[in-house]
């Protein structure tokens, strides 16, 4: 599947992609949808439900983890990494949440505070 092709599905679909590339991972395998869930420790019909594109991220992770495959997870996110530059220039501005719309909110009130008489 290339980028654009990723782009142009929707959310639902992506998401059901995932559930059918965990389930080859199953057959490939040789396992059971019964075994599989009760390893996980789920119903047949949570891992139904996971394979179907819908479940929690918890389900998936757990599933991966019976399956041997947990290496998949940093594949898909994978950690970033600074330059040792990079990273003097940060220190003491480590982000620590985003800043949201409050920066634009807090403008928004200030013009008003000088447009009033």
């Amino acid at each position: 599947m290339t980028p654009k092709d990723i782009y142009a599905m929707s959310d639902k679909a992506l998401a059901a992609e995932v559930g059918q590339r965990i389930d080859q991972l199953r057959l490939e395998q040789n396992i059971t949808q019964e075994q599989l869930a009760a390893a996980v420790g789920v119903t047949e019909k949570t891992y139904r439900r996971l394979v179907d594109g819908g479940g929690k991220f918890e389900t998936l992770i757990a599933v991966l983890r019976v399956l041997g495959q947990l290496e998949l997870l940093d594949r898909f996110i994978p950690q970033s990494t600074f330059s040792p530059l990079q990273l003097s220039k940060l220190k003491g501005k480590e982000r620590q949440r985003a800043s949201g719309k409050r920066g634009a909110a807090a403008a928004v009130a200030e013009a008003k505070q000088e447009l009033d008489w």
